[in-house]
């Protein structure tokens, strides 16, 4: 009860609470864009993006928690089209891994090549391969 209420706590003063903010917030993006070209998130991606945050955080599981419910908040934008939707959330991404540099050492791309492994649609695997490529070409323009 009391740690349910520490990350309702968190989640609305982001911002404020945590270090490193921005780092977190752009993670969620990326992560969010990997699991919503099928405009679902399975229980194998649900497992993989709590796996995922936690190799991110060095099993920091508050850390790890709130990455994943970023990540559940922009997906639920995405798919309720509250305010943001697919395409927005790329031009988001490639417009501040532009501004800020050393956001593009934060693309890790075999983290997220592991999630094609939870695409079983030809159609959304090949989408999903299509935004990695992307990620990827944004990185190596982008790192320093």
């Amino acid at each position: 009860m009391i740690k349910k209420l520490q990350r309702k706590i968190k989640k609305v003063f982001r911002e404020l609470l945590l270090y490193h903010n921005s780092s977190l917030e752009y993670r969620a993006k990326l992560l969010t864009l990997i699991v919503s070209v099928n405009r679902e998130i399975s229980p194998c991606e649900e497992e993989l993006l709590y796996k995922t945050a936690c190799e991110i955080y060095n099993n920091d599981e508050d850390r790890a928690e709130i990455l994943v419910e970023a990540v559940r908040e922009y997906f639920n934008k995405i798919i309720t089209n509250n305010g943001l939707d697919f395409e927005h959330l790329v031009f988001q991404v490639e417009k501040e891994t532009k501004e800020v540099k050393r956001f593009a050492q934060k693309i890790n791309i075999s983290q997220l090549e592991k999630f094609q492994r939870c695409i079983y649609n030809g159609d959304d695997k090949i989408y999903q391969q299509r935004v990695i490529s992307f990620l990827e070409r944004l990185k190596r323009e982008n790192y320093r």
